[in-house]
């Protein structure tokens, strides 16, 4: 069993992936707006990847017998004027993830909480991938500049995602 302060931090990065999921739909939400249909496609997947993030961390509270808080989620940002200050947005969001991750592993570790230690390895290896993920596709957006065929092309495969999801 794990301890309550353990297990309330647990239960606000539980929250924090349920609000992840909510700002990337936002951002799906507004991506369609610009006719960019690829990275609506790509925000949602992420928003569902973000949706079993949550679910990973009540399963492993309920799994510890812990008490599970649930934390209000906040309205997340609408206001994008365009794709590439959206994935500005999701690298930065996705820095903050990996930072709350390394808290929670740095408490394990002064707990000496090996199980919570285990559990949390897979979310520190995923925000690699998160972060590595959002500062690529940043980095081409930045590389098209305001070339219109360019972002079509990056939206086609953006939306390819979605695809192999299905």
């Amino acid at each position: 069993m794990i301890s309550k302060k353990m297990a309330k931090a647990l239960s606000e990065q539980m929250a924090r992936e349920f609000e992840s999921a909510y700002i990337y739909l936002a951002m799906a939400g507004k991506a369609a707006e610009m006719n960019l249909k690829g990275a609506s496609t790509w925000m949602q997947v992420q928003a569902t990847e973000e949706m079993g993030h949550g679910m990973k961390f009540f399963k492993y509270l309920l799994d510890q017998q812990a008490e599970t808080d649930f934390p209000a989620i906040a309205a997340p940002p609408v206001q994008y004027d365009s794709l590439t200050a959206i994935f500005r947005k999701t690298l930065e969001h996705e820095r903050k993830v990996t930072a709350w991750i390394s808290a929670l592993m740095e408490q394990a570790v002064s707990e000496k909480d090996y199980a919570t230690q285990i559990f949390l390895q897979w979310f520190v290896t995923e925000q690699v991938e998160e972060e590595a993920n959002a500062a690529e596709i940043l980095a081409q957006l930045e590389m098209i500049g305001d070339k219109p065929s360019a972002l079509v092309l990056l939206d086609r495969h953006l939306g390819k995602r979605g695809e192999a999801k299905e």
